[in-house]
């Protein structure tokens, strides 16, 4: 199970992941990811359906389409909801 970083971390800048999870399509919010977002690791490519960390208080799912095979989306999220792609890895 993933790991998050301790402390004040809301307003930290992170370049570089130090854990990585594989997760899969579900409603349930990915485990650590309670104060920050993560960012993904697409293997098998498709559109990937999540909740930003922005939207906690309720705003729509987001879907990106059309991303690659091995392809990182620089983006935080809280819950991958659905999609076509697969492989998809988590990373703290």
């Amino acid at each position: 199970m993933g790991k998050s970083v301790q402390g004040n971390f809301a307003a930290q800048v992170r370049i570089l992941g130090h854990d990585a999870v594989a997760i899969s399509h579900s409603a349930t919010q990915i485990a650590g990811t309670e104060d920050r977002g993560v960012c993904l690791f697409v293997g098998t490519g498709g559109s990937v359906q999540v909740k930003m960390e922005g939207t906690m208080g309720g705003a729509a799912n987001v879907t990106f389409e059309n991303v690659p095979d091995g392809h990182f989306l620089p983006i935080l999220v809280t819950h991958l909801i659905g999609g076509s792609a697969s492989n998809v890895l988590a990373i703290y």
